[in-house]
């Protein structure tokens, strides 16, 4: 699905934050990269929507080569989940979740907030998959958690059903519970949808409960490559260095997979969509 060849990136003043990677991830693929601040962890996933242009080597989308050229074309199949999320305050949550459609919307819809009957229901099953009720559909996103805010952000990233979904330190400020319940759904929103997902995380136990695939970057180097459970001390401390025990400290006692979404009833329509 994502393949870098021989890829680095050197910024303008020398810093070389990927450093000749070799990389294949394969279609439907939750990976984390794991590494220190400044590893290069966001660097690689800015390559794939285009934030980040390699200084030598290519990157590959299902085959095709990421250029200038077909850059617009492949940022409609990449969703986004961001740290900061990104959301717009102000705006109700379902009009924060079709906010996810801009790029394959007319600009006047847009902007007069007049998006079809399809997409309105679309919006509404995502909200579901991601267990908010209907009583959340107008309230701004202001008004939220941080945890139902990113759970907004993951419905808006999959409106596209794109291919690939890259999320850049998605729970970062939530605590662990939260957090837990975050990657949860967005790893079933990920299978539900046959997405591949780039994740960065911070917290290495996050990475051995829901990374199918784990990638450890340091200086700019790929230093481990493989399943969670091949994860071990030694490879941790040549991921972190100095930063190892705070990196394996554990933010709290695993919890048990959170349960299935329960079934809410805003798939469909009602008067309550309608503008």
């Amino acid at each position: 699905m994502l393949q870098y060849q021989q890829v680095s990136r050197v910024f303008g003043d020398g810093t070389r934050a990927i450093d000749d990677i070799d990389l294949h991830i394969r279609k439907g693929e939750f990976c984390v990269l794991l590494g220190p601040s400044g590893a290069g962890k966001s660097t690689l996933m800015g390559m794939v929507n285009g934030m980040v242009t390699p200084s030598q080597g290519s990157v590959l989308f299902d085959g095709e080569a990421i250029t200038r050229r077909n850059l617009k074309h492949l940022q409609r199949r990449v969703g986004m989940v961001h740290q900061q999320l990104h959301l717009v305050p102000r705006l109700s949550v379902l009009h924060n979740v079709l906010a996810g459609t801009l790029p394959d919307v007319a600009l006047w819809r847009g902007l007069l907030k007049q998006f079809q009957a399809p997409l309105q229901r679309r919006a509404c099953r995502l909200l579901e998959e991601v267990e908010l009720e209907e009583k959340h559909l107008h309230r701004r996103a202001s008004e939220l958690s941080g945890g139902q805010q990113q759970r907004v952000a993951i419905a808006r990233a999959f409106m596209l059903e794109p291919d690939v979904v890259l999320a850049d330190e998605p729970v970062a400020s939530l605590d662990p519970n939260v957090s837990r319940q975050v990657l949860h759904l967005l790893k079933q929103a990920s299978r539900r949808h046959d997405s591949t997902v780039l994740c960065s995380l911070h917290q290495v136990e996050y990475a051995l409960e829901f990374a199918d695939r784990v990638v450890g970057l340091r200086q700019g180097q790929l230093v481990f490559d493989g399943r969670p459970a091949e994860l071990s001390d030694d490879q941790l401390r040549a991921i972190y260095g100095d930063e190892y025990h705070t990196a394996v400290q554990p933010t709290a006692v695993a919890t048990a997979v959170p349960p299935a979404p329960r079934p809410v009833k805003v798939n469909k329509l009602t008067p309550a969509l309608e503008y």
